[in-house]
């Protein structure tokens, strides 16, 4: 079984957001009423560069957006989206277990590629290039059981197309 890559630690002072990242969080500005408004898009914006939303990213987007530390952390909390203890894989694939899927294998379709991954659903591989997890509806029962891989919709999944996509996870 693998887990996710270690804990990644800021020395004490050292900034986790790029110039770039701040530039592209401040372009939220001026489309939104509030600063506070702009807690969501900021995050976003975090976990797509860092993969993740480490505790000092957190206390840096409270500066930029003017919030307590506490706002932001709350916002992100509420959302299973974002991962903060370690990156999730460069591939952070979600199968979906609403009801359609689920009746259609989703459930046990993420069983076996998390075995072939050696890891468990939430987990990320050894080599950090993927991250399986189970995702709640994603909107397309049509073509149940599905999974969203980045930004690909997967679709009628079977054990051989899942195998495929393990070969070469990307989104």
């Amino acid at each position: 079984m693998t887990n996710q890559p270690a804990k990644t630690e800021t020395p004490a002072g050292q900034r986790v957001l790029s110039e770039a990242i701040v530039a592209e969080i401040k372009a939220y500005f001026p489309r939104y009423p509030t600063r506070q408004a702009v807690t969501l898009p900021a995050l976003h914006v975090v976990n797509a560069h860092l993969r993740h939303v480490p505790l000092q990213a957190v206390v840096e987007i409270a500066e930029l957006l003017e919030l307590a530390p506490a706002q932001i952390q709350d916002t992100l909390s509420f959302y299973g989206f974002f991962k903060q203890d370690a990156p999730h894989g460069e591939t952070r694939a979600w199968v979906c277990r609403s009801v359609s899927c689920a009746l259609r294998g989703g459930e046990e379709i993420l069983e076996y590629m998390c075995q072939k991954a050696g890891i468990e659903p939430g987990q990320t591989t050894d080599d950090g290039r993927l991250t399986l997890e189970f995702g709640e509806c994603l909107g397309a029962c049509e073509f149940a059981p599905c999974m969203l891989a980045g930004d690909t919709l997967h679709k009628n999944l079977t054990e051989e197309s899942a195998g495929k996509f393990l070969q070469s996870p990307t989104g």
